[in-house]
């Protein structure tokens, strides 16, 4: 067939997917006309292409809006057929505080929540731990036991309610609590959707939030998502996360391949937990950073869906679409904020979420213009939400399907991406192999035997590269160049080493007060107190037993025991430490 008629028949298959989505449903009807038009009045369609008779070379990697390879998106409708969710995250001093500024969003038209816990949550401490000194409640929530999630939900019906998660080290026991809280407010827990991060190779790599040793954490991660696969199918127990390596200094580049090939570790693990690749796969989702380079992004998006289909397709054996299906969330990026003029971040927040839109995102979160101040106020988080809102209602951008397909820059760039992230991919297997030789060499030298991978090829390949520091020498290196450039004005932000003038003054900031910190403490002491300390010493005692047995199935129904009976994050945690020990990152320049 030629390239021409090779065309059409993308373009015909992909009428008929989008006639099929507009058509009636069970228990509805048909989809109200849209007549879409520019601004002025000029008629939109839904999707643009070649037009009849062009022969487009390669175009088979373009390809059109639900089909294979995704590159223009997974819906052959775009945001005809639903917008982005608007999911702002936000958290910050107790649960009740942080449950008002929830009301607040959801009630300013966000559709869904995303929960930003404080440093000693992050970390597995109680508020009242000597670590958690001076910390509790200033870059998120604090989150102690189920009862802070009772209070944080409170009012939020969880079983309509889709609500992100980003915490990775103890992601499981506070996954465990958000289930309880679920169970108390009647919800049945099998309905749930959402997405909690859990992404531990990420927090090796770039952000640093880990509580255990890599292996531990697998265990945990492989438990939780055979848990979620068998029992909440809605549910994503991942949520393989780019955005914080990106914010640590990698380029786009890296940022696309690190985070891919991380997806690539979790399938591994799945896989080795024997979950059928279409059923794991369908749990996966992404989240990727939406920085200041506004065609650049728009072309790591693009070339991430398409890498990840093909991969799943040939390499992991998907046949499920929606296996092959990469769906991301994206957050603008807050590194490129600036506290010079603060509100210029305003701007920058706009273009990068555009970006993220013509990328294709599934969900969106808009930094607010003060938070390279401090956490955000509710007029500022008010102006980021209405950034979204704006962008959808008024700038004619959901009218149609990735309109940038086709556009020779944007091509280019998006071939250039995946071509370096393929490198990298190269360069991690080739580390993993040598690591398994190596493994296997010490074996046969002890006289016992050696499996050729423990997870998978790409697994051992992050772990190699965890443990002699690659990813963090590479973020460095790409970081200290950026930084080099800035310097030298061979790259210019505005307000800060061009364009320095200015006639604007300080913003108003929010600051937690110490006493948010005192009544978090108190309040924990209080719920001791009263709690069956019994039920809590015969949860933990279980959970140790259960952590200390290799062949115990799932740890994930006795951690939900002890959330139940109302102990801690740090008594959960630390009692999994007893077993799991520490992990301490070795220094290097």
């Amino acid at each position: 067939m030629a390239k021409a008629e090779e065309i059409a028949a993308g373009r015909a298959r992909w009428q008929a997917r989008y006639d099929a989505a507009r058509a009636p449903r069970q228990g509805r009807g048909a989809a109200a006309p849209e007549p879409r038009t520019t601004l002025s009045g000029q008629p939109v369609d839904p999707v643009y292409g070649p037009p009849p008779g062009a022969d487009v070379p390669g175009f088979e990697r373009i390809g059109w809006p639900g089909e294979f390879p995704f590159t223009r998106g997974l819906y052959p409708t775009g945001y005809r057929g639903r917008p982005w969710t608007i999911r702002q995250f936000a958290g910050f001093g107790n649960a009740r505080q942080t449950n008002e500024r929830y009301r607040m969003i959801l009630a300013s038209g966000g559709g869904g929540l995303s929960v930003a816990f404080d440093m000693p949550t992050l970390m597995g401490y109680d508020s009242d731990a000597p670590m958690a000194l001076g910390e509790v409640g200033h870059c998120g929530v604090a989150v102690d036991s189920a009862a802070d999630m009772d209070v944080l939900f409170d009012g939020i019906p969880l079983d309509e309610t889709t609500t992100s998660m980003t915490i990775s080290g103890p992601a499981i026991p506070v996954f465990c609590m958000y289930l309880v809280a679920a169970e108390r407010q009647g919800a049945d827990i099998t309905t749930l959707n959402g997405t909690l991060q859990t992404d531990i190779f990420k927090e090796y790599i770039a952000q640093k939030e880990w509580l255990y040793p890599p292996e531990p954490h697998l265990r945990l991660i492989g438990d939780l998502m055979e848990y979620c696969t068998e029992n909440i199918p809605a549910f994503k127990p991942l949520s393989v996360s780019g955005y914080h390596i990106r914010e640590a200094g990698a380029t786009a580049a890296q940022e696309l391949a690190f985070t891919l090939a991380d997806g690539f570790g979790y399938v591994e693990l799945g896989l080795s937990r024997g979950l059928d690749v279409n059923k794991l796969a369908r749990g996966l989702s992404f989240f990727f950073d939406a920085h200041i380079d506004f065609f650049e992004e728009i072309a790591k998006f693009r070339a991430a869906r398409r890498i990840w289909a093909r991969w799943m397709r040939d390499r992991f054996g998907a046949t499920d679409d929606r296996a092959m299906w990469l769906r991301f969330h994206t957050q603008t990026a807050g590194v490129s904020l600036t506290a010079q003029q603060p509100y210029n971040n305003v701007v920058r927040t706009a273009v990068e979420a555009l970006s993220a839109v013509l990328g294709g995102t599934n969900s969106l979160h808009t930094n607010a213009l003060d938070e390279t101040l401090a956490l955000p106020t509710a007029t500022s988080a008010e102006i980021a939400l209405r950034t979204q809102q704006v962008i959808m209602e008024e700038t004619g951008v959901v009218n149609v399907a990735d309109p940038l397909g086709g556009s020779y820059y944007v091509e280019a760039l998006t071939d250039r991406l995946e071509e370096e992230a393929e490198r990298i991919f190269e360069r991690i297997e080739r580390m993993g192999a040598a690591k398994e030789a190596e493994r296997a060499e010490d074996a046969a030298a002890a006289g016992r035997d050696a499996a050729e991978h423990a997870i998978g090829p790409i697994t051992s390949g992050i772990l190699a590269g965890i443990e002699n520091g690659w990813f963090t020498s590479e973020i460095a290196e790409s970081a200290f160049q950026y930084q080099q450039a800035l310097e030298k004005d061979e790259k210019r932000i505005v307000g800060v080493n061009c364009h320095t003038s200015t006639i604007t003054g300080e913003v108003e900031t929010l600051r937690i007060s110490h006493e948010v910190e005192e009544e978090q403490r108190r309040v924990l002491a209080e719920r001791r107190a009263k709690r069956d300390q019994a039920a809590v010493d015969a949860a933990l005692s279980d959970l140790l037993d259960a952590v200390r047995d290799p062949a115990r199935p799932n740890l994930i129904p006795v951690i939900l025991q002890a959330a139940r009976a109302e102990a801690t994050l740090g008594e959960i945690c630390g009692t999994m430490g007893q077993e799991f020990g520490t992990y301490t990152e070795d220094p290097r320049l």
